[in-house]
């Protein structure tokens, strides 16, 4: 009779160990979908990019900012899938687009659209689990 209690257990700490382990794993693959970079990353591209004025940049911070919290909620409500987290950030990144580009002049709008033809996750970072490149 012991010697049955006594496997029980350990039968018992082998799944609640196990159980444990499966939900560290699935939370460390969680964080590493999102990959968003800082508002300073985001501004520093930018800037190499359109070459930014510094009353451009500091036009062009609190639009950044807006667009990283917004992002960043979407990205810390675990109850929405990639794709509802996508469909959510467009209308943020469009409004946070056409802000900057009352700011930008008619030669900086023209490399802004340039830049936005290729992919440019160093500006929106990625949902997909993708490491986001080394910034330019």
């Amino acid at each position: 009779m012991r010697r049955i209690a006594l496997i029980a257990i350990m039968g018992i700490s082998v799944l609640a160990n196990a159980v444990l382990a499966q939900e560290s794993s699935a939370k460390s693959r969680s964080e590493k979908q999102v990959s968003l970079p800082t508002v300073e990353e985001q501004l520093k591209v930018l800037n190499l990019k359109l070459d930014l004025t510094a009353g451009q940049q500091a036009k062009i911070k609190p639009i950044l900012q807006h667009l990283h919290d917004a992002t960043q909620n979407l990205i810390e409500d675990q109850e929405l899938s990639r794709e509802e987290r996508l469909a959510k950030v467009r209308p943020e990144r469009l409004m946070a687009d056409k802000k900057m580009r009352e700011i930008l002049s008619d030669e900086q709008k023209k490399k802004l659209d340039q830049y936005e033809q290729g992919p440019h996750p160093e500006m929106h970072g990625t949902l997909s689990g993708t490491p986001k490149p080394p910034a330019q």
